[in-house]
This record gives structure tokens, sequence and C-alpha cells, in this order.
């Protein structure tokens, strides 16, 4: 059986104030050839269909004349909701969409529910895993503590208790939008940390086929049957490294799988640049960036004038403009903003207690801290999701 995987559409984002729904209504078209051309026996997208729990028009009309060109093609499609989109939302006509090939799974009490294929060899149950929020979803799976790997494991519980009872042989796949140990991250996921711990092991999904991955924004390959295909549209210049791909997956007769990338159209590629404003107006070297969206962090010591202005004179598509001076690194004209990079809102609230009163929190405080940082995402969650 043939799949293509993908997932992290986030239809309806934009990048630096630039509107990607050309872009995306770009992705989708060649989706759909692709899955034409390449004979494949279905779809599967790993969540985070829509950017936010209540998406643009425009983006709903985008992601419905998806749906529409892939029952046209006759390729069954599985569909989990990811944790930027609202399950009840995205869910809200399931069972009638079912009927035409497109299968949404965006309720958690379904996760040991497949949808079930057949080839010449027999069948495949693909088994939607929602993302599931550990504060929402414990009920459900009556785990003593909320955390992404307590719920997970409950959720593959129930997966490989329903593949018991298939014939000998059934292959299965199972669809998931989590932040596995192993993958490496970017600056436009959101961050899903719960209790400390944001990451789930490969090993919570052992005993199924292949695993096709959604919520980390880049194609990675953590196992030979655990893969994110990542997003298919660059959302942060931190994917400028990036490859943006699509899997296509094959399962034979044993469930053996082979698999490889397929490009996906970017409408630009991205740069960014460092260096003195000067040495970026001047450095041939750069030629190649010229067309492409640019960040550029300028390290001159002191502020030039109109640095964006002078930019876009040689890059017209420079999207991002940073300052960060060469100083020594603890001097004291080092900026807040650069103190702060890459620390986490629980690091950075750790430092303000030990900067108010001498010396930091200690593990029980932490641990109210965490408590406090869950608490108000788990909220946000909520009211997303009654929205």
């Amino acid at each position: 059986m043939r799949l293509l995987h993908t997932s992290d559409w986030h239809l309806g984002r934009s990048f630096h104030r630039v509107d990607m729904l050309g872009a995306q209504a770009a992705f989708v078209a060649h989706l759909v050839t692709t899955a034409r051309e390449h004979a494949v026996d279905a779809v599967v997208v790993s969540g985070d269909v829509y950017d936010r729990a209540v998406p643009p028009l425009a983006a709903v009309e985008l992601f419905d004349d998806a749906l529409h060109r892939l029952a046209d093609l006759g390729v069954p499609t599985v569909m989990i909701s990811g944790n930027h989109d609202s399950a009840r939302r995205l869910g809200v006509g399931a069972g009638l969409i079912g009927r035409a090939g497109i299968h949404l799974r965006t309720e958690p009490s379904a996760c040991g529910t497949p949808v079930v294929l057949a080839d010449a060899f027999g069948d495949v149950a693909l088994y939607g895993l929602p993302y599931l929020e550990p504060a929402l979803v414990k009920g459900e799976f009556e785990v003593a503590k909320a955390g992404h790997e307590s719920v997970l494991a409950a959720a593959m519980e129930r997966v490989r208790a329903d593949l018991a009872t298939r014939p000998p042989g059934t292959r299965s796949v199972v669809l998931a939008h989590a932040f596995v140990t192993g993958g490496e991250a970017s600056d436009s996921e959101r961050d899903i940390t719960v209790g400390g711990v944001a990451a789930v092991p490969a090993g919570v999904f052992d005993g199924v086929d292949y695993v096709a991955l959604g919520h980390l924004h880049g194609c990675q390959t953590l196992t030979e049957r655990v893969r994110y295909s990542g997003s298919p549209l660059p959302y942060s210049f931190s994917e400028a490294h990036h490859r943006k791909t699509m899997w296509l997956v094959d399962l034979d007769a044993g469930g053996s799988v082979t698999a490889e990338r397929l490009d996906c159209p970017v409408p630009r590629a991205l740069a960014r640049l460092r260096g003195t404003l000067d040495d970026l107006l001047a450095d041939p070297a750069l030629t190649p960036h010229e067309e492409a969206w640019v960040e550029a962090t300028l390290t001159d010591a002191v502020r030039p004038a109109d640095p964006m202005a002078r930019l876009t004179g040689r890059f017209p598509h420079t999207l991002s403009l940073v300052f960060d001076p060469e100083r020594a690194p603890d001097g004291p004209e080092v900026s807040y903003a650069t103190r702060l990079a890459g620390r986490s809102d629980q690091e950075i609230a750790e430092d303000f207690v030990a900067h108010v009163r001498g010396a930091g929190p200690d593990a029980r405080e932490q641990g109210v801290l965490r408590d406090a940082f869950d608490a108000v995402r788990v909220d946000d969650t909520e009211r997303e999701v009654a929205r």
C-alpha cells in the first residue's frame, strides 16, 4: 500500500505579514497532482490543518476545496486534528464527509477505531490519534497524572488492543501529533510543554508498522518506521535550512517500510544574513539571496540610519531586521532580547525570582511555577476549544 504523508498545513497562517494563502493553494494543487501521478492509495494528514482554532474564511474555503479535490480523485484520506486546530470545529460533519472517503479523526475516544483499507495483500488499519492535550483527556484515558507520555501510551494501548482482534497479517499505520524525543524543533511550533516535559519517547509507538507524525516543521526520520513529514511551507526563518517535502511511503506485504521524499513547491527561498550593513550591501557572495525572503541581523556597533530602506534596495524581500551589535558577551549593553534568546518561560521566571531575591527558586517553587504555566496554557486551549 502506498501512502502520501503530510502534515502542518497551517492554512490561514502568514509569514512575517506576507499572505501565504496563494502558496498554500499551490501546495494543495501539488498534493492532488502528486497523489494522482504516484498512484497513491491513501493520503494521511497528521494535524494542524489550520493555524488557528477559528480560521479565517479564506482558509476554510481552501480546506473545502482540498477536500473536494481529494474526494474527486477517489483517494481515501485520513486527517487528524493538531494542537493549532479546534478538534470540535474540524470534526463537524465528519460522518457525512467520511462517506466521500475523507476520514476526519478528531475525537480522543475513537483512537482505537481505525480506518481499514485493503490492497492485494490484505487489510491496512489506519489509526488517527488527534493531538491529546493531557489535562483535557486524562479522564478519557484514566491516567493518574496528566502528561504527554501517559495519555499517548494509553491511546496506543487501545490501538494495540484493537489490532490484536484483527486478522493475522493486518498491517497498521498510526497518525499522531506530538513532540517525539529525537525530533528537532523550529521557532514556528507552539510550545506544548506539560509538567516541564514536551517530548515523548518513540517507543510509545512500538508495535505498529508506520507512524506518520505531525507537529514539528522539519522533515525528519526518527526510525525507519517513525517519521515527521514537516510542514509543506516555511513559517519561520529558523526553517531556512529545511527542504520542504512529503513522504511517499510503501508498505509491503509484511509491513516493511520504504520511503521517498517528494519536494513541495515553495514561493521563495529563505536567507538569514548576518554582518554590518555596509558588508551586506556590498558582498558579492550574497547575490544569490537577492530574490529570497531575508532576515538580516546587523552587527554594527552603532545602529545605522535607515537600515531597512537601504537593505530593501538590494534585497527587496527583506522581512525581518535584527540588531545584534558585536560587543562582549557579558557586557553591560547586551540587549534584553539577546539575554532571553532561546530561554523558556520557565527559565525566564526562575531568573526573575533569582534577580529579585538573590537566590533562585527551590524544587517546590519550581513546581509551583511549572504548574502555573501549565494551567495558563491549558486555559488558553480550553478557551480556543470553546470559541
